[in-house]
């Protein structure tokens, strides 16, 4: 039967709760990102590894809320701390500094080697904006350059060229800014470089022509969560950003406390001047940190200021909130505790070798690639997969059909996206996952 046939039968419930939806809200979900067809399916609750959509469906999560639920959906030392700071702070926010703030900050500059001082904020949307808006003031530049494919989240400085098609994006050294949004003003294309990821000769061209322009340069060190730099790649970027007075930013939304309490800086050796967090650090409740050296961040304090707005301004209401801290800091210190992170890697580990082995024995032209706990499938024949021209290449429609078999058989991921694991995951999950892999893949075969 066809995957999507399929998929329609056994989830009539979410069906219905679409349509509803979509009378009322736009497309029928809340973020582009949920969407996916014939339609999303609607949960009705978590536990752990599994989650259970409005048919009563189980299934063996890896997408985890796209990344940040890397305990699983609900541990009992999260809740516990959710509970504890509703009990003993008796509100849900205070408006005013508190401890947590402290505590956090100093756990997080603890792991992170750039980070010497930070800011809270509510998203890592708004952890890059303010991380970009401070570069600026720093250098007193405007320009600034990211990677094609790359993603910082979807306000307007960086929504260029996050997935544009091939026909329009110029060529391979020398990508041409796309926009990926509607709305969005010619003057960011012209005040944004598109750098190619993976290729430090014409990276180094680019941003040699733009040098005294360029405020920063932007990357995911680990492209969308599973592409990982080649050696020496974020060294020479490293190298020549600070050779030309250019703040690099690392975005780890994604690969921040997932390759490792020090995050990519930690696992490759390699120090940007700011950074931004997110996902893992609120524990499953909305966060964002931007963080970097004290003379760049100092930027952001309105003390000593002799004009008002002589500094750059960043304020929110629910920023800090002590309920997602709480949850952070509980989160952060689980993954302190010898083993986990082995667990978390080791469950990932044995996924992609399943996906790999069964596409190797059905003639399957597909492998799955990424790093520690995050990877993708990419069904193509070419080897090596290197940067998202390369992605964009391979077969999409194969990619989502796989799967939509894969949540068929009760194993759910959002389709076409990056897989995550958690400490959560089983070896008896593992056995079920293994058998919807190889009945995925004979569909597709």
């Amino acid at each position: 039967m066809d995957p999507k046939i399929r998929y329609v039968k056994n989830t009539p419930t979410s069906g219905e709760l679409w349509k509803q939806a979509f009378e009322m809200i736009p497309g029928g979900i809340t973020a582009n990102i949920k969407y996916f067809d014939p339609y999303p399916l609607f949960m009705k609750r978590a536990r752990g590894s599994k989650v259970y959509d409005a048919d009563g469906n189980e299934y063996i999560d890896y997408c985890l809320c796209l990344g940040p639920l890397v305990l699983g959906h609900g541990h009992s030392v999260v809740v516990k701390a959710i509970k504890k700071q509703l009990d003993e702070g008796g509100t849900t926010i205070f408006g005013t500094p508190h401890e947590l703030e402290i505590k956090m900050a100093n756990k997080i500059k603890s792991h992170v080697p750039c980070a010497e001082m930070l800011r809270f904020t509510n998203s890592g949307l708004e952890a890059t904006l303010h991380a970009i808006r401070v570069a600026r003031a720093y250098t007193k530049k405007k320009k600034i350059a990211k990677f094609e494919g790359h993603y910082h989240g979807a306000h307007d400085c960086v929504a260029v060229s996050v997935s544009p098609p091939l026909d329009l994006a110029g060529p391979d050294n020398a990508p041409r800014g796309v926009s990926n949004s509607a709305g969005l003003p010619d003057f960011i294309l012209e005040n944004t470089v598109v750098l190619p990821f993976n290729d430090s000769t014409a990276a180094e061209r680019l941003i040699e022509k733009h040098r005294k322009e360029l405020a920063a340069v932007i990357i995911e060190p680990v492209a969308r969560g599973f592409l990982p730099p080649e050696r020496d790649f974020l060294r020479n970027l490293r190298a020549l950003t600070e050779e030309n007075a250019i703040v690099l930013i690392f975005d780890e939304i994604m690969t921040g406390y997932r390759l490792g309490l020090g995050g990519a800086q930690e696992y490759f050796g390699v120090v940007p001047d700011m950074v931004a967090l997110g996902k893992i650090i609120g524990g499953g409740l909305p966060v964002g940190v931007f963080a970097g050296k004290q003379e760049i961040m100092e930027l952001t304090s309105p003390l000593g200021k002799k004009l008002p707005y002589d500094h750059v301004f960043h304020s929110g209401t629910f920023n800090g909130c002590p309920v997602v801290l709480a949850a952070g800091l509980a989160t952060i210190e689980v993954l302190e505790k010898p083993g986990t992170y082995d667990h978390v890697n080791w469950i990932a580990e044995e996924v992609k070798n399943c996906m790999n082995e069964v596409f190797e024995d059905n003639n399957v032209d597909g492998q799955a690639i990424g790093l520690t706990s995050m990877f993708q499938c990419v069904f193509t024949s070419q080897k090596e997969i290197r940067n998202y021209r390369d992605v964009a290449r391979a077969d999409a429609k194969k990619r989502v059909n796989f799967d939509l078999e894969l949540i068929n058989n009760g194993v759910y991921v959002r389709p076409g996206r990056t897989y995550y694991t958690s400490l959560a995951h089983t070896k008896e999950d593992l056995e079920k996952t293994f058998e919807a892999i190889k009945k995925a893949a004979d569909v597709i075969k």
